[in-house]
């Protein structure tokens, strides 16, 4: 088991969601590596935890990472779901066009698991979770 890729995949993600035009055309250049510490107004995306497990086999070392993207609305009154579903629907459409590169190790496969819609607890904000799941050759 090995952890040699997690910098590389974040990178490589964050870099396809920064420079995906239908994504960019929804939330500008709202699009975090990190939650942001005051949230922004509009709708906006944070890579989020990452879950990585040991998916070694016969014939090479690997790892599977399974880690979420957020998109979420700021607090603006009257955000409502629409906004934050398309640009979640943006951020599932830029990460299985394929073709992600890493510096470290190589993407073997990117799927989509699950998504969760939900309202913040103060009501006014909305958020999508999404979660993939990557598996990575480190030989």
């Amino acid at each position: 088991m090995s952890y040699q890729a997690g910098a590389a995949l974040q990178a490589a993600i964050y870099q396809r969601l920064r420079s995906d035009a239908a994504l960019t055309n929804l939330v500008g250049d709202a699009i975090f590596d990190a939650m942001p510490v005051d949230s922004p107004s509009g709708v906006f995306v944070a890579l989020g935890p990452e879950e990585v497990r040991d998916a070694s086999d016969a014939t090479a070392r690997g790892s599977r990472h399974d880690f979420i993207i957020s998109v979420m609305s700021g607090n603006d009154p009257g955000a409502g779901f629409a906004m934050v579903k398309a640009a979640a629907a943006a951020v599932s459409d830029a990460l299985e066009q394929g073709g992600l590169v890493l510096t470290r190790g190589h993407l073997a496969g990117l799927w989509f698991l699950r998504a969760s819609a939900r309202r913040m607890k103060n009501g006014a904000a909305r958020q999508v979770d999404l979660t993939f799941r990557a598996r990575i050759d480190l030989n």
